[in-house]
């Protein structure tokens, strides 16, 4: 089956000469930043090397959460549900979010203990966030033939529609004078006098001040052409949606056999809820030693494959020349082959948990290549060794639903404002100043 369809964007016909910053990535990190920087005044130019969204950013689960979030990224997380909530008016289109509240299921006293204890994380902030038993969890997920002894319910959290969200904001970032150009790679940056003077697309040059790199699974690719180190790899998860039915959770669900989601369209999204697919590649032994940490603590949910990615990654050109064609032109679109397995065990698990789907049928199903980094949170961060460029990527399936309040720190930092949240814990330099770079166990 072919992968979901985000909703089309056309591509402005004409690349400008100079904008004050150029987003290379089309993504929802992309297309936030954009919309943020247009709305301050500042020229844009968002370049994308296929079509808006059409990679993770719409391939993901939908969801827009707070629950289980590493702590160093709840207040960013925070502010990027506030800004949901006023999205699509500010926009004039549609999103698909609602505010559902998410349930994250526990089958014993030791799941429910790892609950309480991320819960902490949540102490006086008047979230709502609240651990639900017996009555009140049957009152949320009514219909279930699911063994849960308790839940953590997250009311504050939502979902939204990856194959709306992303083109949305990016027609919204034109409106206020972004300029949207796809199918056009960003080969380089142009460096003059040690900082960006502009970046070198397969059309031509454009002259700016400063560059963000939001490409996703892409950014190591390019970030190592420039010299910058970034530990970044790919995990790859599979996804399916099903046919509209009536009954059903309205409430997303995350158990350890599946996770569940209403879509806009009345189906639901179900993905498996604790198995990713790492493919064994070149950069795997790169940077092992760095990713180590986080391998041994998630190697229960982790299932390693030597596939054809091997040769696909190692006959990649690693360096190259602005009149190079690179590997950004000849992989428009990342579009990797889900799981059967996956798919055929989580669609058995969500259906004996929810008799109502036993009417629906798997319509679609996809799989996307999620970039993580060694301790599983994003780079929001300038790059010190070559002043202009500015990285937001490495969100590790964190990505969607933290995206709108990432691209507003994005922003705030290019724009020397002051920032929305404190970025420290984002900088790209942790991974070389000695800092104790690990995955925090609770999230």
């Amino acid at each position: 089956m072919p992968g979901p369809k985000p909703t089309h964007v056309e591509s402005d016909y004409t690349l400008p000469k100079r904008v004050d910053v150029v987003v290379i990535g089309g993504g929802i990190i992309g297309a936030s930043t954009a919309l943020e920087l247009a709305e301050r005044g500042v020229s844009v130019l968002l370049c994308e090397k296929g079509q808006i969204g059409a990679e993770q950013s719409s391939r993901n689960w939908g969801w827009v959460r707070l629950g289980m979030r590493d702590p160093r990224e709840i207040p960013l997380m925070q502010s990027s549900i506030r800004i949901w909530q006023g999205l699509d008016a500010r926009i004039g289109r549609k999103t698909g979010y609602v505010q559902s509240g998410i349930l994250r299921g526990a089958r014993d006293a030791l799941a429910e203990g790892h609950l309480n204890r991320w819960l902490r994380h949540l102490e006086g902030q008047q979230t709502g966030a609240r651990m639900v038993w017996g009555a009140e969890l049957d009152q949320l997920m009514p219909g279930r033939n699911l063994n849960l002894s308790a839940a953590l319910y997250t009311p504050q959290d939502g979902r939204a529609e990856p194959q709306w969200a992303a083109p949305a904001i990016t027609e919204g970032a034109r409106d206020r004078g972004a300029t949207i150009v796809t199918n056009c790679a960003v080969r380089s940056l142009d460096m003059q006098a040690g900082r960006v003077a502009g970046v070198v697309t397969e059309r031509g040059r454009v002259a700016c001040d400063q560059a963000v790199l939001a490409g996703g699974a892409w950014s190591r690719l390019f970030a190592g052409n420039q010299g910058v180190a970034l530990p970044q790899l790919k995990v790859l998860n599979t996804v399916m949606r099903t046919s509209p039915v009536q009954d059903g959770p309205d409430i997303a669900l995350w158990s350890n056999d599946f996770t569940i989601r209403r879509r806009a369209d009345g189906g639901f999204t179900i993905a498996a809820g604790h198995e990713n697919t790492v493919d064994i590649v070149p950069d795997s032994l790169r940077l092992a030693r760095q990713f180590w940490p986080a391998f041994a603590q998630e190697w229960q949910s982790l299932r390693f494959r030597l596939s054809r990615r091997w040769a696909v990654e190692a006959q990649q050109a690693r360096t190259w020349q602005p009149s190079d064609i690179t590997p950004f032109e000849t992989c428009r679109i990342l579009d990797p082959e889900p799981s059967k397995k996956v798919l055929r065990t989580a669609w058995s698990a969500a259906r004996k948990a929810f008799p109502a789907l036993a009417e629906a049928d798997i319509v679609e199903s996809w799989a996307g290549l999620i970039d993580v980094t060694p301790d599983a949170i994003p780079v929001i961060s300038g790059v010190d060794e070559v002043p202009g460029l500015w990285i937001a990527t490495g969100f590790s399936g964190h990505g969607f639903g933290i995206g709108p309040g990432a691209g507003r720190l994005v922003a705030d930092l290019v724009t020397q404002a002051t920032p929305c949240v404190d970025p420290t814990a984002f900088r790209l330099s942790r991974f070389s100043d000695g800092s104790r770079v690990r995955p925090d166990p609770g999230h």
